[in-house]
């Protein structure tokens, strides 16, 4: 029997990543069926069942034609976290690579594909009384005190965090504050040894033209329901799976605090900023080879190739 931890090339793990929006859904299908593959998620925000018109979940027409795994898997009641998704991958793919191959993960999440890949830090499990005490600071006082502490306690992590993203700041607070040590310290960010091959493509468009499709998704989002989607989920707005585009700008409309068109406004102004955030991560990733969407058979033969 192999060694778990050595690279087995009769293994392999297809990456696809990109921004949102950039065409990873349609892209990822046709890779699937040529290559008689099956899906698993790497899109933190597609996890949430409830989540489905305003996160760009697959349709039940997509999930037909390839199994897919980690999409709608859980609820937004239920506590998750990057660490429990790379132990949820990995045994997953143990799973999937008995019968296949190659397996195709896909998403925006550049941490959660990092975790798969590489592996997160031992850090120290999360202190619920802690959590708790941060969480209720968050509630009262916003996202600013979360970032002022991290700035104080951590300025090295605070300078390359997204101080957009509450999770991202209570998780590193946590560790501060429970360690006495900054977070930017106990990150040894050194990779974990994977008993797969992994080939990472990535997608890309023109600034103009993935702003467009952007703009035309939301577009249909709205179209599809996505205002009746959110108004169900009022009640659980306080969940951190709320917290994300599309949702918390329509709340702000139930509130009255904007009007339908500002908030729909506001929804395409931060998808493209998000979309720069995602772009500035994954060009980090030299591993990563470069493609538009349209090319599929370029994609296609160059999978084939690496794959050998």
């Amino acid at each position: 029997m192999a060694n778990p931890m050595i690279t087995d090339p009769k293994r392999i793990l297809l990456v696809v990543t990109g921004p949102t929006a950039v065409g990873k859904t349609s892209l990822t299908l046709h890779l699937a069926r040529a290559l008689k593959a099956e899906i698993l998620s790497a899109d933190s925000r597609q996890f949430y069942r409830e989540m489905r018109i305003g996160t760009a979940r697959p349709g039940d027409k997509e999930l037909q034609l390839v199994l897919h795994h980690f999409t709608g898997h859980i609820s937004i009641h239920d506590e998750y976290n990057v660490s429990r998704f790379e132990s949820d991958a990995l045994q997953k793919l143990d799973q999937l690579f008995n019968d296949h191959k190659l397996v195709i993960m896909t998403g925006g999440s550049g941490l959660y594909i990092n975790a798969v890949c590489h592996g997160m830090d031992d850090l120290p499990d999360p202190d619920d009384l802690l959590r708790e005490e941060l969480k209720t600071m968050y509630a009262r006082e916003g996202i600013e005190s979360l970032r002022s502490k991290l700035r104080l306690l951590d300025p090295v992590y605070y300078s390359e965090v997204d101080i957009a993203n509450p999770k991202r700041l209570l998780r590193a607070l946590e560790v501060c504050i429970k360690t006495g040590r900054p977070f930017s310290e106990l990150r040894k960010n050194e990779p974990k040894l994977r008993n797969f091959e992994i080939i990472k493509i990535g997608l890309t468009r023109e600034k103009e033209e993935l702003n467009r499709r952007i703009n035309d998704r939301v577009d249909r989002m709205m179209q599809d329901g996505l205002l009746e989607e959110v108004r169900q989920l009022i009640p659980f707005r306080h969940l951190n799976a709320l917290n994300t585009v599309g949702y918390k700008e329509l709340f702000d409309y139930f509130d009255g605090v904007l009007s339908l068109e500002s908030a729909v406004e506001n929804i395409k102004t931060h998808s493209r900023r998000y979309a720069k955030r995602q772009m500035t991560w994954f060009r980090k990733d030299k591993s990563i080879t470069w493609f538009h969407p349209d090319q599929e058979t370029e994609i296609l033969n160059f999978v084939q190739k690496r794959s050998l």
